[in-house]
């Protein structure tokens, strides 16, 4: 899928040899495809990660039907199939059975808990989730949620492979229900729902007020130092505004439905703005990914600068 192919070249990018696996040859012929042509685009436009050409990096991935084959001599497995809690523990399961005492069983899951995927392994202490958002190509950050049983190594690994690879990982000292970035993306979709939903603003002017406001900012500081920021510290920004935020926070609704008018009213704006025909979205995510990948490369002149 696309979580896996993205996966494969942001590690083939960081210049690790790549095991394709997949129970169909034709998923595994379709990935390298479609990984070449993006390589091969992004090197032709500069985008291309690592210090790598794509030649090189696509020399680095092989694929595989046979999950014996295709985890031997592994030291980090990222599994990357459906959002299927029983399909993902099949997997798991599988690999326990297969795996060493040093390999790194990671799950790409977005939402399913570490408790209720590995519990009961022996190998669960090599266990840990590493949930990336879509693309992970474009955008670098992986959330690292343990199991209660993981191992504090395990982390420790995982987080420094992930730096290594150019990712920019963060460490959840527990798991929680939706981990934190759904939480936080949740939280904004349920308040921008209800916005529109209560006829305050129109579905349209409400992405822009995220994507010409907020987002603006958010793609360089987070919610905590915007605060600390706009005031003289954090303390300060409490001192002069947590009275009217809980003033405002109080008149948030309960958790909206997603359901019924709503729903129509959002998706008759969005719909005649970006159809829902196959070309005409693919188009648009093609633009949001290049979007993502100019965003990224100035975010990093930036750093250095």
């Amino acid at each position: 899928g696309l979580i896996g192919r993205s996966w494969a070249m942001v590690f083939a990018a960081g210049g690790f040899k790549v095991k394709l696996y997949d129970i169909a040859q034709q998923q595994l012929t379709s990935a390298l495809e479609n990984i070449r042509k993006q390589m091969k685009e992004m090197e032709k436009s500069g985008f291309l990660k690592g210090a790598l050409s794509a030649d090189q990096q696509l020399a680095l991935i092989s694929v595989c039907t046979d999950l014996k084959a295709a985890v031997e001599g592994a030291t980090f497995i990222q599994e990357c199939t459906p959002e299927n809690l029983e399909l993902k523990k099949k997997i798991f399961g599988q690999l326990d059975l297969i795996v060493g005492d040093n390999v790194i069983l990671s799950s790409s899951t977005s939402c399913l808990l570490p408790s209720k995927l590995f519990t009961g392994l022996k190998h669960v202490k090599q266990c840990i989730v590493s949930h990336p958002v879509n693309p992970p190509y474009f955008v670098p950050l992986v959330e690292i949620v343990p199991h209660p049983e993981t191992d504090p190594s395990t982390t420790e690994r995982t987080y420094a492979l992930m730096k290594k690879i150019g990712q920019s990982p963060v460490k959840l000292n527990r798991e929680i229900e939706g981990f934190v970035l759904n939480r936080l993306q949740y939280a904004v979709i349920s308040e921008a729902w209800r916005l529109v939903g209560e006829g305050v603003i129109s579905p349209t002017d409400l992405d822009l007020v995220m994507s010409d406001g907020l987002g603006m900012r958010y793609a360089f500081i987070g919610p905590l130092e915007t605060m600390h920021l706009n005031a003289e510290g954090v303390s300060n920004y409490c001192e002069r505004y947590a009275e009217g935020m809980r003033l405002v926070l109080n008149t948030f609704g309960p958790v909206p439905e997603f359901s019924g008018e709503t729903v129509q009213k959002v998706n008759q704006a969005l719909s005649e703005k970006i159809p829902v025909v196959p070309k005409v979205l693919d188009a648009r995510r093609k633009w949001r990914d290049e979007c993502l990948t100019g965003l990224a490369k100035l975010k990093t002149q930036m750093k250095s600068d």
